[in-house]
């Protein structure tokens, strides 16, 4: 674990590093990736099916070891103990709430021109949403990526998502049923990503391929950016907590491993103005981690990528934060709307010493789907408009074309263009 002060000489050029470090797929994923795509492509289900019996140590051979019935989810959530069954109704409830008020709107008006002008929002026609099934599996994601493109009103939803040695999560199938899942297909990795691209005899393609995997279901999503819309190329997991000396060692630790048990790669950060939090909290990571079942995660990725730096004054936290870009941003401090207020680039961020990052990965109702690796400088959060398209529209009489037409056919001979300058003159009499 790495202790920087903004105060040192060096801080500078070590929080520039700390910046610039990628802790993403290498070149070896790209070419397996690559490799992996193009059998697919070529080859088809037997390609899936090969790969996945390689990988998942289950072959699909008939109709029920490719794909989970509706029957199988619906028997999985009544299976559920009540109170599960309620914590995912409710989690299902707030994040349709959320994510139904994001629906745009259309437009459609007459300028002072006379020209009709305006814009239609459509859904896709088909989602494919991956869930990861390998080191964990997660519900919750499921149900972040599948509800806001029901909202949108996607009428075809497709999860991939692995069954090693055949098997897979209840948790998974409950929540499918709640979501309303078309089809479930057990694939996973790279080759369940190259197959919602280009479609197989048994998965028909789809428009947008949404959910978190690992390195080389992220780098099969940057490779098939252009057949299909993804939602982002996502890295490892990421927290940036901003506390004062009010805070209590205990929270702020658990909060730093609730990212760190994601991954090896997960990274997390603390930045407090306080020297005596920072040695609390540095030493009660040591007791948290004696507690968690995913200790041996989460201490790798503390030691290998957890950070604390302390500062002179939170004054200068928003600067370090907006240049880390952080997934996660937790600002535990009396006042947080003011460090607010000068954070720019944040996936999400959680004000005040009762909102644990946590709250938002399953109930709070704004999507955990979020950037990573500094993304977050130019994207934003999955949401409603990831499953949707706007349509432009125009419509003009002659009266109209008159008014703004001659400048048209300007701007199209400047350009060279005279078919363009021509389509117009036609219709002016010109």
């Amino acid at each position: 674990m790495l202790r920087l002060q903004s105060g040192d000489a060096d801080f500078g050029e070590a929080f520039a590093r700390l910046v610039q470090d990628r802790r993403e797929s290498g070149d070896d994923v790209t070419d397996d990736v690559s490799r992996i795509l193009a059998d697919v492509r070529s080859r088809g289900d037997v390609a899936l099916a090969e790969l996945t019996g390689r990988f998942d140590g289950h072959t699909p051979a008939c109709e029920a070891d490719w794909r989970i019935g509706p029957d199988e989810c619906r028997e999985a959530f009544e299976a559920l103990k009540p109170e599960l069954r309620a914590a995912l109704e409710l989690a299902a409830q707030r994040i349709g709430a959320f994510h139904e008020a994001q629906l745009p709107e259309d437009r459609d008006y007459t300028d002072e021109a006379g020209v009709r002008l305006g814009a239609k929002w459509r859904a896709i026609d088909a989602a494919g949403l991956y869930v990861p099934g390998g080191r964990a599996a997660y519900p919750s994601s499921l149900l972040m990526n599948a509800i806001p493109a029901r909202v949108a009103g996607v009428e075809r939803l497709v999860v991939v998502t692995p069954t090693p040695g055949g098997k897979v999560s209840p948790l998974v199938l409950a929540a499918a049923h709640l979501a309303g899942i078309d089809e479930i297909w057990r694939v996973g990795g790279a080759q369940a990503i190259g197959a919602l691209a280009y479609g197989t005899a048994n998965i028909r393609p789809v428009d947008v391929i949404t959910g978190p995997g690992n390195a080389w279901v992220a780098e099969a999503k940057r490779q098939l950016y252009g057949v299909v819309g993804i939602d982002m190329v996502a890295g490892p997991s990421e927290i940036l907590v901003i506390a004062d000396g009010n805070n209590n060692p205990e929270w702020i630790a658990a909060d730093l491993l609730s990212q760190a048990e994601h991954d090896p790669q997960s990274q997390a950060i603390l930045i407090t103005d306080d020297p005596v939090l920072a040695d609390s909290v540095a030493d009660r990571v040591g007791v948290e981690l004696a507690m968690l079942q995913t200790a041996k995660v989460a201490s790798e990725s503390w030691q290998n990528n957890g950070i604390i730096i302390e500062v002179g004054s939170l004054d200068e936290a928003p600067a370090l934060a907006n240049a880390l870009a952080a997934e996660h941003v937790e600002i535990a401090t009396d006042d947080p709307e003011t460090l607010f207020a000068q954070i720019r680039h944040a996936g999400s961020v959680f004000l005040g010493r009762h909102t644990p990052e946590a709250v938002g990965d399953y109930v709070a109702g704004p999507n955990h789907v979020l950037p990573t690796g500094r993304r977050a400088r130019f994207a934003s959060g999955l949401s409603v408009l990831d499953f949707m398209k706007r349509t432009s529209f125009i419509e003009m009489g002659e009266d109209a074309l008159k008014a703004i037409g001659p400048a048209a056919i300007a701007l199209a001979e400047a350009e060279g263009l005279p078919a363009h300058a021509r389509s117009i003159e036609a219709r002016l009499g010109i």
